[in-house]
């Protein structure tokens, strides 16, 4: 049998401009909390960049095989035993830019990788302007990533948006789900915290997602707050604000079927077909 306990901990960052710095700021959370007992560590989206230029971006930006990051952190869950989940890292993809989650073994090797599907395409009151899709390649699918104590749904940052997605992944058997994210400060003040607790909630699964948080170099501003939220929405850990730094919960999974136990939803659900009634209805008719 598995074992059903493990401490987790996310990494919570404020990437700038330049990889290096960024691969060394990861590198360190990680090992900080391996050596407070996490065995499973989860960094931010974009941990190894953060930058809203496009040609800077793709200046910037290289190929998997070559990404500096990827092979920093690969070795550092060598070093530490640690399954290190790198919340996302832009890589090349043709013409534009895949936003990749990547789930990495102990032992260093690549269990897989997620590409995030929903691209954040917004024009907020605040004037903040975003066009993922110009720069950024969709997935084409969800993943599921096994782990040494239960199956991981991976997701990214806008993804917590589409509830569809995070029931479809309990359903295929996640019993923790992820969303690593760069949220927007003003966004996320108005729906980080409820966003990942109904989640949480809705499909009586572990929440884990680290955070960008800050004023960043290119200008922007996150809104911080890594979470670690138990299948009931309870929240076990939350890293406060924007500051830098790590934050760690023991994971007990006996919990999920505890809370799934309790409210069946996910065994409730019924097909059902939309249909419009009402005046204008049938004056069409």
């Amino acid at each position: 049998m598995p074992e059903r306990r493990f401490i987790a901990a996310c990494v919570q960052m404020r990437s700038g401009r330049d990889p290096g710095i960024n691969r060394d700021a990861a590198v360190a959370g990680v090992r900080e909390a391996a050596s407070r007992g996490a065995a499973y560590v989860q960094t931010p989206e974009m941990t190894s960049l953060v930058e809203r230029s496009r040609e800077r971006l793709f200046e910037r930006v290289t190929t998997e095989d070559r990404d500096e990051t990827l092979a920093s952190l690969r070795q550092t869950a060598r070093e530490t035993g640690a399954l290190v989940h790198i919340g996302s890292i832009a890589v090349r993809s043709g013409d534009k830019i895949a936003n990749r989650a990547y789930l990495i073994g102990a032992d260093g090797a690549i269990l897989g990788s997620y590409d995030k599907l929903h691209l954040f395409d917004v024009d907020l009151p605040s004037g903040e302007r975003w066009r993922e899709s110009a720069t950024y390649t969709g997935g084409a699918c969800a993943i599921l990533g096994s782990t040494p104590w239960a199956m991981l749904g991976l997701t990214i940052c806008y993804d917590i948006r589409f509830p569809a997605l995070y029931r479809a992944l309990a359903e295929a058997g996640a019993e923790i789900l992820t969303a690593p994210a760069c949220f927007t400060r003003q966004t996320g003040e108005a729906h980080w915290h409820i966003l990942q607790r109904a989640r949480a909630i809705e499909t009586g699964a572990f929440v884990i997602s680290a955070a960008q948080g800050g004023v960043h170099e290119d200008g922007r501003e996150t809104y911080g707050h890594s979470l670690i939220i138990d299948p009931w929405g309870r929240v076990l850990a939350d890293a406060g604000g924007s500051e830098p730094g790590v934050i760690l919960a023991e994971i007990d999974l006996a919990q999920v079927a505890d809370a799934r136990a309790r409210i069946p939803a996910l065994q409730h659900a019924r097909a059902f077909t939309v249909e419009r009634i009402g005046p204008e209805v049938q004056a069409a008719q």
